[in-house]
C-alpha cells in the first residue's frame, strides 16, 4: 500500500506563486469538420449534413442536404486558451471533440475554423490533422465480432494548430501599481509575499487580503514595467502550506500535506464481506402425472464474512510521515484509510481540512 504525501515547502519563487492581475488567459471555442474519418464519422444526422451542405455552398457548390453522406465527416467543437500578450501569427495549441456519432476522428484532418472569444469576435483560425492519442478497432456489437478501444478516440488535439488573427488587450499597470494575485488563497502567504516585497522595494507593497498583493512601482520604472515584474517574480519566500488531506474515491488516492497532524485517538478497522450467490433450481411433476408443469425457482443463498479487529491506539501524531506509518501498520486498504479519515475527522482527531472528490 502507498501513502502519497508532500514533501515540506522551501523557497518558492513569486512567479510559481502568483498571476499578475490583467495577464490572464481568455478561453476560444469554435464549430467545425473533421473529414477523412474512413467510414467512422457521424451516421448522417441531420446538423451533419446541414453544416457539410454550407461549407459546399461557400464554394459555389449548391446540393440539398439530404443527399450527402456524413460516413468520412464528423462536426466537432474546437477548444483553446489563448495566453495574454500572444501576437498575431503566433501559434496555439487547440482540442477537438466529436459533437455527434462518431466512431473515431482517428486520421482525420479538421478544415479550417474560427475561433471565437466570449466576446463573439474571432481571434484565431484552426486547421490542420488531428493527433487522437488512442484507437478504436474491431466491429463489436453483435455477430461474434469484437472490438478494441485505447483512450477516447472522439477527442483528439493539434498541436500549434491555430494562428492568432487579432491580440487580446491587457493592461497590468493600474495607477503606477501592479497587483499580483495568489492562486491559493491565504492571508499568511500574502503577508510573507508584501515582507519580501519590502525588503527589496522598500514601502511599496500592501497585502489587500488573502490573494491579492498590490506593489507600488518605484520612481523610474514606470518606463519599464517589464523589468520590475520581473525582479517581482524573482524574489522567493516561503509560502504557507494549509493541513489538507485529499481524498479520490473514484481513483483510490490520497495526498496530504506536510503539517497533517492527528489528536490521540484509538481505531479499529474490519472488514465485512457479504456474498449473494444465486441459482436456478428446476421443480418438475411426478412421473406420470398428468397435471402441473416444470417450473424454473430461483434459489439466493447470502454468507456474511466479518474479519476480526481490535482497537489500536495511536498516540499525538505531529508529521504526515508519523500518521503514514502509524495508519500502514494497521495493514488497511487505501479504501479503508479513506474511512479512517473521515471518521477521525468526524471525532475531531484530524487536525486537517479534508476533501473528498
Amino acid at each position: 500500500m502507498t501513502f502519497a504525501f508532500a514533501a515540506s515547502a522551501g523557497d518558492v519563487r513569486l512567479r510559481d506563486l502568483v498571476m499578475v492581475a490583467g495577464a490572464r488567459d481568455n478561453q476560444l471555442v469554435g464549430y467545425g469538420l473533421v473529414v477523412g474519418l474512413a467510414g467512422d464519422g457521424d451516421k448522417d444526422p441531420v446538423y451533419t449534413q446541414q453544416t457539410i451542405a454550407n461549407m459546399l455552398r461557400r464554394y459555389g457548390i449548391n446540393v440539398p442536404a439530404t443527399t450527402l453522406s456524413a460516413k468520412n465527416v464528423a462536426v466537432v467543437m474546437v477548444t483553446a486558451d489563448i495566453p495574454a500578450f500572444v501576437k498575431q501569427g503566433a501559434r496555439i495549441d487547440v482540442q477537438v471533440s466529436s459533437m455527434g456519432d462518431a466512431k473515431s476522428l482517428q486520421g482525420g484532418v479538421l478544415l479550417q475554423t474560427p475561433l471565437l472569444g466570449a466576446d463573439n469576435k474571432v481571434y484565431a483560425v484552426a486547421q490542420g490533422p488531428i493527433s487522437v492519442g488512442g484507437f478504436s478497432v474491431g466491429t463489436g456489437g453483435g455477430g461474434g465480432g469484437a472490438s478494441v478501444t485505447k483512450n477516447h478516440p472522439t477527442v483528439a488535439q493539434i498541436i500549434d494548430g491555430a494562428i492568432v488573427e487579432r491580440e487580446i488587450p491587457a493592461t497590468i499597470v493600474r495607477d503606477n501599481s501592479v497587483e499580483l494575485l495568489l492562486r491559493e488563497p491565504s492571508f499568511i502567504s500574502t503577508a510573507l509575499m508584501a515582507d519580501a516585497i519590502n525588503e527589496v522595494f522598500t514601502n511599496a507593497a500592501h497585502a489587500m487580503d488573502s490573494t491579492s498583493v498590490q506593489v507600488r512601482m518605484p520612481e523610474g520604472a514606470e518606463n519599464n514595467p517589464v523589468d520590475f515584474i520581473a525582479a517581482l517574480e524573482n524574489i522567493e519566500i516561503t509560502p504557507d502550506m494549509p493541513a489538507r488531506i485529499i481524498i479520490n474515491e473514484r481513483t483510490g488516492t490520497i495526498v496530504a500535506t506536510a503539517n497533517v497532524q492527528i489528536s490521540s485517538c484509538a481505531v479499529a478497522c474490519g472488514n465485512i464481506t457479504i456474498n449473494i450467490a444465486s441459482t436456478l433450481d428446476v421443480s418438475q411433476p411426478g412421473p406420470f402425472s398428468k397435471t402441473g408443469q416444470t417450473v424454473v425457482t430461483p434459489h439466493t443463498t447470502t454468507e456474511v464474512t466479518e474479519n476480526k479487529a481490535s482497537f489500536v491506539t495511536l498516540p499525538e501524531l505531529p508529521t504526515v510521515e508519523k500518521v503514514a506509518a502509524a495508519l500502514n501498520t494497521l495493514g488497511v486498504t487505501p479504501r479503508d484509510m479513506m474511512a479512517i479519515f473521515q471518521a477521525m475527522k468526524q471525532a475531531g482527531a484530524l487536525q486537517a481540512e479534508l476533501i473528498i472528490r
